[in-house]
Order: C-alpha cells, then sequence, then structure tokens
C-alpha cells in the first residue's frame, strides 16, 4: 500500500491569503507595505495560486492576520 502524503494546494492557499487579507479590510498595497515589498508582484503571485510566501512571510502574515500558519495554508492528501 502507497503512503498518501500532505501537499500544499496553491490555488486555495492563494484564495485563502486573498480572503484573509480582504477579511482585515486590507488592499494589496496595505499589504505591501506591512512586508515591507518594493512592489505587490509577490502579493498577486501568492494570491493566484503561482507561488507560495516564504517561512519568513507566512509568519508575517499570520501575526498581520492574527492566525496561525495551519489557518493560511491549504493542503490536500495525495
Amino acid at each position: 500500500m502507497q503512503s498518501r502524503y500532505p501537499v500544499v494546494d496553491l490555488k486555495a492557499t492563494g484564495k485563502r491569503i486573498k480572503h484573509l487579507r480582504e477579511q482585515h479590510n486590507m488592499s494589496v498595497r496595505d499589504l505591501q507595505i506591512q512586508l515591507g515589498f518594493e512592489s505587490p508582484q509577490a502579493i498577486y503571485k501568492w494570491q493566484w495560486g503561482e507561488s507560495l510566501p516564504s517561512i519568513d512571510n507566512l509568519i508575517i502574515l499570520a501575526h498581520i492576520f492574527n492566525c496561525t500558519i495551519n489557518d493560511i495554508i491549504v493542503t490536500t492528501i495525495y
């Protein structure tokens, strides 16, 4: 029997980040400033499910959104 492992669902995690941002009445620009980014491209890529935040940025996002990293990342089993 083959073991099944959780993997990060990029699209669902991106939707979760967008939802949390909107739930906290933050614009992409607001989040960009909080994270100290020069441009918003990384945030858009996260929201579109094209990439994931680094561990450091996940910690910051969890702090900003007052949640845990597990509340941000969406996993599925494969």
